[in-house]
Order: C-alpha cells, then sequence, then structure tokens
C-alpha cells in the first residue's frame, strides 16, 4: 500500500478468525464476513450514535436489545459491525444490514478494542501477517489417509515441496526416500514424471493418477491427486505402494483426502493460523442456532436454499480409557470422517462440539438417505479397522434448508441418547430406525417438567417399595412392558409367576390404581419410566 493508496481495511472475517470465541462470536451477518474494517470505535450509550463505514463498533454500556438505537445507527453509517455484551438484537441488525457480534461477558472492553485495533493496524501498517508451514493437521490427515489406503503418504506444495508424509514403513522407495530427505522432490525424478505427463494431469483437475512401478528407477506402484481450489492447483497427495496392495478403498479416501486438503493449504499459503479455527466456529454457530445461515453462507461453501443433515458420531465408551487417548483417538477420528464426507459432498464441514464429532452434509440431492446411511456405515467400518476404534454414528432427519441444521442436529443427538439408553445392536441408526424411543423420551422429558400432571398415588407406591425391599415398581413395569403376559413377565425378573401376580396387585392395593383401567395403565407405565 502506498502513500496515495487509501487504506481498504481487513475483512471482518480476518477480525474474527484473530479474535476468535470465547472472547467474540457473530451472531449475524447480513452482508457477509468479507465486508471491510478499517477503524475501531467505542460507542458509549449516552454518545451521539454517529458512526461511518468500515467502523467497528463496540457498544459499552447496553445489552442486547438495548442496543438497537446504536445497531440502527451503524447500519446508517454502513459500518463493518457492531459488538455488544448479550445476544440480543440480531433481528434489528438484521433490518439495518450490519453484522452483530457478541463479546463474552467475562471480557474487558479494553482488552477486545486492543486485540482489535491491532488486526486493523497491522493491515493498515501493511498486510495481514505471513503464514509458515501447517505441520500438525496435515501430519495428522496424512497418517489417517495412510491407514485408509495401506500405503505411504506424503503432501506436496505446487513447487513438489514435501509439507508433510506419514509414518516411515517397509518397503520405502528410492523417490520417497530423496523427497523427505531433502524435503523436495528430486529433480531427476521429478523430470521422469514430468515426461511421464503426470503433473499435466495432476494439475488438469480432479481425479486419480496412477504411476506404475518402475523397479530399474527405483519407482514403486503410487497413485496420487491433485488439490486445487477452483481450478487453482495448490499441491498433490502421493500415495506409495508398500509390501502389501492397497485397500480396494484407496482411491476414494484418497480423492476425499484432496479435497480437505484444500481449505488447509489455501490457510497454509494466504490466510491466518485461526482461518480454519473461523470455519469451525462458523459451523459450530449453526448446528447451535445460533448464527444465521444466510449470513455465513459463503464462508462455509454451502448454498442455503438446499436440503442438509447432521450425523453425529460419539466414541464407544472403553474401559480403562486413558482421557489422552480418547482426545488422539477422537482427532484421528475428526480426520478419518473429513476424509469420507468430503469424498462424498465436496462442502461437507465436521466439527467438534461437547466430545461429539458432527458432520455436516449440505447441497444434498434427493433421495440421498440409502446412500448418506453407506456413508455412515463405511466410516464406522473404517473407523473399527483402520483406527482400532469403536464409533457410533447417527443421522439427523434432512432438512429442507441449511438454517434448519440445528433441526438436524439435534434428531442425531437424540437418536445417539435412544442407541445408548435402549441398547441398540447396531453401531448406526437413523431417527426413522429408533422413532418411537426418541418420541417416547420427549414425552418422558414433557412428564418430567410438569409436576401437575403426575399421579400422587404413585408417590405413595414409591415411598412403600422404599420401606418394603423395592420389589412392587419392578413387578409393575416388567408387567406392564409384558402386555400383563405373567409368564414373560416372570422370566424377564427370574421369578415365579405367581410371585409376580401377588406383586402387582399388592401394588395396586397399596397406590389404589386400577391397572385393568386403559388410561391409568397408560400413565402409570410413563410416570414409572421417570
Amino acid at each position: 500500500m502506498t502513500a496515495a493508496e487509501p487504506f481498504a481495511g481487513t475483512s471482518l472475517r480476518h477480525v474474527l478468525a484473530t479474535l476468535g470465541e470465547p472472547l467474540v462470536r457473530v451472531l449475524v451477518a447480513p452482508r457477509g464476513l468479507g465486508v471491510p474494517v478499517q477503524d475501531v470505535v467505542i460507542l458509549d450509550p449516552e454518545d451521539p450514535p454517529e458512526t461511518h463505514p468500515g467502523d467497528l463498533v463496540l457498544v459499552i454500556g447496553a445489552r442486547g436489545r438495548s442496543a438497537a438505537a446504536a445497531i440502527r445507527a451503524a447500519g446508517r453509517g454502513r459500518a463493518a459491525a457492531v459488538a455488544v455484551k448479550g445476544e440480543g438484537g440480531t433481528d434489528v441488525a438484521a433490518d439495518a444490514g450490519v453484522a452483530l457480534l457478541t463479546v463474552g461477558a467475562e471480557a474487558r472492553w479494553e482488552q477486545v478494542e486492543a486485540l482489535a485495533r491491532g488486526v486493523v493496524d497491522a493491515a493498515r501498517a501493511g498486510g495481514e501477517a505471513e503464514n509458515g508451514e501447517v505441520l500438525g493437521d496435515l501430519f495428522a490427515l496424512a497418517q489417517t489417509v495412510a491407514t485408509l489406503t495401506g500405503g505411504l503418504v506424503s503432501i506436496e506444495d505446487t513447487a513438489s515441496r514435501v509439507l508433510a508424509y506419514s509414518r516411515a514403513g517397509d518397503e520405502v522407495d528410492e523417490l520417497r526416500r530423496l523427497s523427505i530427505l531433502g524435503r523436495e522432490g528430486p529433480e531427476r525424478y521429478l523430470a521422469i514424471l514430468r515426461e511421464w505427463g503426470v503433473y499435466q494431469r495432476l494439475r488438469a483437475g480432479e481425479g486419480i493418477v496412477r504411476v506404475d512401478e518402475r523397479p530399474e528407477l527405483g519407482i514403486r506402484r503410487r497413485i496420487a491427486a491433485g488439490i486445487h481450489a477452483g481450478s487453482q492447483p495448490l499441491g498433490t497427495i502421493w500415495v506409495q505402494e508398500g509390501a502389501q496392495p492397497l485397500t480396494e478403498q484407496a482411491e476414494v479416501a484418497l480423492l476425499g483426502a484432496s479435497r480437505t486438503l484444500a481449505p488447509q493449504l489455501i490457510r497454509a499459503r494466504t490466510l491466518p493460523d485461526p482461518q480454519l479455527r473461523l470455519r469451525e466456529d462458523l459451523l459450530a454457530g449453526l448446528l447451535e442456532a445460533r448464527v444465521d445461515a444466510e449470513s455465513v453462507a459463503d464462508d462455509i461453501g454451502a448454498d442455503p436454499a438446499r436440503p442438509a443433515q447432521v450425523l453425529a458420531f460419539t466414541l464407544a465408551r472403553q474401559q480403562a480409557t486413558a482421557a489422552s487417548d480418547r482426545l488422539l483417538r477422537r482427532a484421528e477420528l475428526v480426520h478419518l470422517i473429513a476424509v469420507h464426507t468430503a469424498a462424498y459432498r465436496r462442502t461437507a464441514l465436521v466439527s467438534v462440539l461437547g466430545g461429539r464429532v458432527y458432520a455436516l452434509l449440505p447441497d444434498l440431492p434427493e433421495h440421498s438417505d440409502a446412500a448418506v446411511l453407506a456413508l455412515a456405515k463405511e466410516i464406522v467400518g473404517a473407523a473399527r479397522k483402520h483406527l482400532d476404534t469403536p464409533v457410533r454414528a447417527a443421522l439427523g432427519g434432512v432438512v429442507p434448508r441449511l438454517s434448519d441444521a440445528a433441526s438436524s442436529r439435534g434428531d442425531a443427538d437424540r437418536v445417539l441418547m435412544a442407541m445408548t439408553r435402549g441398547h441398540w445392536p447396531s453401531d448406526v441408526a437413523s431417527l426413522a430406525d429408533v422413532r418411537a424411543d426418541v418420541l417416547l423420551s420427549e414425552v418422558l422429558a414433557y412428564l418430567g417438567d410438569q409436576p401437575r400432571l403426575r399421579d400422587p398415588r404413585l408417590a405413595e407406591l414409591r415411598a412403600h417399595d422404599a420401606d418394603h425391599g423395592d420389589i412392587l415398581i419392578p413387578a409393575v413395569l416388567a408387567y406392564l412392558n409384558a402386555f400383563g403376559d405373567v409368564r414373560t413377565a416372570a422370566r424377564s425378573l427370574n421369578i415365579h409367576p405367581n410371585t409376580v401376580r401377588y406383586r402387582v396387585r399388592r401394588a395396586s392395593e397399596v397406590s389404589g390404581i386400577d391397572l385393568t383401567d386403559p388410561a391409568q395403565r397408560l400413565l402409570t407405565e410413563l410416570l414409572l419410566r421417570l
């Protein structure tokens, strides 16, 4: 930027990526996150609400909707964004056409101002900071792809510099050995690959390029895929075959990995390190219904008007598993899910919330149910086979628009709960599979929140049972679960049928509940399940 050029500002996206959660998060962004931020100003509610284009306005002393006047003034002044504490006022901001940010309750305004101003001043002085190599994520992903393909993986940029690679295995060929030792492909081998047209095909677009074994040149069989952002090549991911043949799914896994790698290589080239975290934050905001889908659709690469679906994954409980081991396994699982879902839908996104891994599948075609179910089963099978990790997967319902993703996520959560509670025989289930259990849990949750709907006679029965060995209520529940079949109930409790008859009769006498009446019988079963 020369002295004659006015400061165009840095993007709101970059400010958010730098500050990040939990300090600041976006609630609504009617003009997207690419709007320029040129200055940071503090506005007290008693000050005249004057703002200018490109301002990031920090409104102190007003929370949520009480900042409505300042939000409207910011919209009139074409400010970039308004930051307040609290979460009200999204409708006002949407109408005013200005982004609304919420600041963490414990954050100090001077801290927020100093950080935001630092980002803007750095951009004014000479642009956003450059990045070094993104090593941790790339090495982890390389290892995940190695387990899925059964080969030796390396990731390179467009200059054939090695960015990351999987752990060493047997039968490393000369090309791989020299590339890793020199951190770039040796020129004589690169010339051979160029002569064969390998790089031309890799840069031409998506697809798997196969390179046959050439023992006389020290080259073993390998497959490769180009990494692209649109038509722009970003690099290459290679899989060298070792002592064993590559897996049947190697090419599918490699295609998914090449798509997953694109955002990371873009970040390594031009974006600040927190950029990937911002995408994850935006996805988390969608799944928690606190971010407007239309505002962030461009940033997550999805069409807000197309159907979407959420898949939820959780590690099955294992005895004596250290917390650090579970964290490592979850990180490996995230990469595995990202590879598989990207192979299915280019715009798939993966994030971790509350210990669960969620995959958002936007832009779904019609009648995708069978394909998504097969995808979930494939991921669970791959986790068990390659990561030695038992995983449960739940499919939320397909929703008509991206803005309804939180509903699909809620469905997936309820399916996981039903699978755990009901000892579901499979590791994968959809809402249709466990709908009865899900609806029953919602009915029970409603009854639990409505004390006036509880029958006081059951409280008397519980009190009596507590003083007499807790034997009546289990017998009544077993009897009701068996539709009144005494023998089936007796087998479930491992007692004599006559004992069941006596205990059910005694429970009716103690409580006064008539179990021959359908309404009383139904309500009793529901309330006892609480």
